[in-house]
């Protein structure tokens, strides 16, 4: 694939005190990136130098551009976007500090710029610490919402994927109680449909989609509430007359293992742990005896925006920032997914 037809995706770096300028040296070490896509990263290069150092990256370079038109995108060197907001001595791995999380809104609302522009064809977001930015004055629960508020979207939705796992989501950062009353005919239904058009865009026309219920066995009639009948199965109903293969409401406890098993190629879940526990058990792997993850993969995708958004789907994980031992699986999965979602990128990860 040539350069031209190969998607240029902007890629932030995230929180500076966290694993992510260090998992974005590694995704961008790995010469199968260059192959999916042309990666910008959208950081400060000081950041970028510090990771290659302290992941032991010889031979690779991270040269400052002051436009996405300015990369060069070969293997061995790392094109930045140079926003030199964070001087290298502010830089206090394993901490919340505003500093850190200004830069790190800072290289998100860049990547969002960029894309409304037409100057890059998708955006991919390393993790960013809540707390950090809103110490630092902007006031937003998460990366979905700031995508939202800066693109105008209100009907949005977060779909988590590893493999053939995939989780979409009716509400995600509200409480428990407020998660209850957003299950709604129309915003269930909406999520189906968003649902539908991203797996098709990903390569599954026609995708099986399973919905979850809200209430233990869905309610059984009315027992455990009434939400399931009252509100998701009505959605369910309209989304197969609008010729979407939908089924549910689906008792929960159940559901995920279906799809496991290849019954379903999605699950649309009610609130956030519903549909984020059982795809993070699926993706993540921790060994009590070393105290470490060995496995973070999964990828994080907006639905509903003018733009393309993947994320990785982990936290800054302070605990390991600036010892590089973190691992970039999940990264390399948003890219892929952002590639893919191009509709230029190529799957050649096993080529």
């Amino acid at each position: 694939m040539t350069k031209a037809n190969r998607p240029l995706l902007a890629v932030t770096l995230g929180d500076p005190g966290g694993i992510g300028p260090e998992i974005a040296a590694k995704a961008l070490a790995e010469e199968n990136t260059y192959r999916l896509c042309r990666p910008l990263l959208i950081g400060t290069r000081a950041l970028v130098e510090n990771a290659l150092a302290f992941s032991g990256l010889a031979g690779f370079t991270a040269a400052a551009v002051s436009a996405p038109a300015e990369g060069v995108f070969e293997f061995g060197r790392l094109d930045v976007l140079d926003l030199d907001n964070l001087p290298l001595d502010q830089l206090r791995p394993k901490t919340i500090t505003p500093a850190q999380g200004r830069a790190s809104f800072e290289y998100v609302a860049k990547a969002i710029e960029l894309a409304l522009a037409g100057e890059v064809d998708g955006t991919v977001t390393g993790p960013i610490n809540k707390a950090a930015i809103n110490a630092a004055g902007f006031h937003y629960s998460g990366h979905t919402e700031i995508y939202a508020d800066k693109t105008g979207v209100k009907d949005y939705a977060m779909l988590l994927a590893d493999g053939a796992f995939r989780v979409s989501h009716v509400s995600t950062h509200v409480s428990l109680k407020a998660a209850c009353d957003r299950v709604k005919k129309e915003r269930v239904l909406k999520v189906i449909t968003l649902t539908a058009q991203a797996l098709d865009r990903l390569g599954l026309p026609a995708p099986k989609i399973a919905v979850a219920g809200l209430n233990p066995h869905c309610g059984e009639g009315g027992l455990f509430g009434d939400e399931d009948d009252r509100e998701i199965r009505p959605a369910v109903e309209e989304a197969r007359t609008r010729g979407l293969q939908a089924e549910g409401p689906l008792p929960a406890d159940t559901v995920f293992s279906k799809m496991l098993g290849g019954q379903y190629d999605a699950v649309v879940a009610m609130y956030h742990d519903q549909g984020h526990i059982p795809i993070k058990l699926q993706g993540f792997k921790y060994d009590d005896q070393t105290r470490t993850w060995g496995q973070l993969s999964g990828v994080n995708i907006t639905l509903g925006l003018p733009i393309i958004r993947t994320s990785v789907d982990h936290g800054t994980a302070f605990g390991k920032a600036g010892e590089g031992r973190a691992n970039p699986r999940s990264l390399l999965d948003a890219i892929e997914a952002a590639a893919r979602l191009a509709g230029q990128g190529e799957d050649s990860r096993h080529a």
